[in-house]
């Protein structure tokens, strides 16, 4: 079975259309599966298992990445395509079935919206695909099994990011002398680029004893250290989408973004939202008592060895 399947330019969308592909994948057993989607989003499906090829999708003037996305793929008569991005192609291309998902906004979670084009109920939960090297990859910059809590404290842009000051704060709550994670080894994460290095920086200066990994590791590395994490605490992004679909305890930080249909889904996954729908109206003690409450439910991970 060949199955085409067009997702998002967006890691963290990307990162909530895998619980689809997950159930494709356990439904049709050796099926060969050809992915499309952005560049950033790449390095969700580098792991995945029945991947036969992924499409890069970058974008064009006057949209014209479609037609060449189009040319690559209408060679082929699919046995399903699956097109998440609701345009055109999902029409355009042989295939002996086809869903497309409508496009807009609508109420309810993100992962419904993807789950509905199959009529999935419930929706199948996000997974992370990494291997074995990217375990130990995770390993040796660890070092140790010390309990990892883990810090997202960038964006794709700046009116999702919690102010540094609060992070630090609720790091050296956390970590600190009768914290709930006291002794933990803090990890700073993000991805590439002078813009999320440059958010970043006052929490990595603030926190000195933190292993700085912002922009060092390809998403399945990142996956295998969220996947041994005790905790994550970051801002919406598709970071914080990969941490819970890693299975790592993972706390969403949320304003002007809506919770209701981007918050973190997982094993133990919450957000938390803020008062005024700023960042800066999210306190750090509303924050650290959700972080220790997730705590307090959340199942230890296994260790991490190298």
């Amino acid at each position: 079975m060949r199955i085409l399947f067009v997702t998002s330019t967006r890691i963290g969308d990307a990162v909530l259309s895998t619980g689809l592909l997950d159930h494709l994948l356990r439904t049709h057993p050796g099926a060969r599966i050809t992915v499309a989607c952005g560049p950033a989003a790449e390095g969700v499906f580098a792991r995945m298992p029945g991947r036969e090829r992924t499409i890069v999708v970058a974008k064009r003037p006057f949209s014209m990445h479609w037609p060449v996305l189009w040319a690559q793929v209408a060679g082929t008569v699919w046995d399903l395509v699956v097109d998440l991005r609701g345009s055109a192609l999902g029409w355009l291309v042989p295939a002996r079935r086809r869903v497309v998902m409508r496009g807009g906004r609508r109420p309810g979670h993100r992962l419904g919206h993807i789950a509905a084009v199959l009529r999935l109920d419930p929706p199948p939960h996000p997974v992370a695909w990494f291997a074995p090297e990217d375990s130990r990859r995770a390993a040796a910059l660890l070092g140790d099994d010390r309990p990892v809590l883990a810090l997202g404290p960038t964006a794709n842009w700046d009116g999702k990011v919690w102010p540094a000051g609060r992070f630090v704060d609720l790091a050296r709550a956390l970590l600190g002398p009768g914290g709930a994670l006291e002794g933990a080894r803090p990890v700073l994460l993000g991805g590439p680029g002078e813009v999320e290095r440059a958010m970043a920086a006052p929490v990595v200066a603030a926190l000195p004893d933190a292993l700085d990994l912002v922009g060092r590791l390809s998403l399945p590395e990142a996956a295998a250290l969220l996947a041994r994490g005790r905790l994550f605490v970051g801002n919406d992004s598709g970071l914080m989408h990969l941490s819970a679909a890693a299975g790592a305890p993972t706390l969403g930080l949320f304003g002007p973004t809506p919770a209701g249909e981007y918050g973190p889904v997982g094993r133990a996954a919450r957000a938390v939202v803020s008062s005024d729908g700023t960042m800066a109206g999210l306190a750090v003690e509303r924050a650290l008592g959700a972080a220790q409450d997730l705590l307090a439910a959340a199942p230890l991970p296994a260790p991490l060895h190298a």
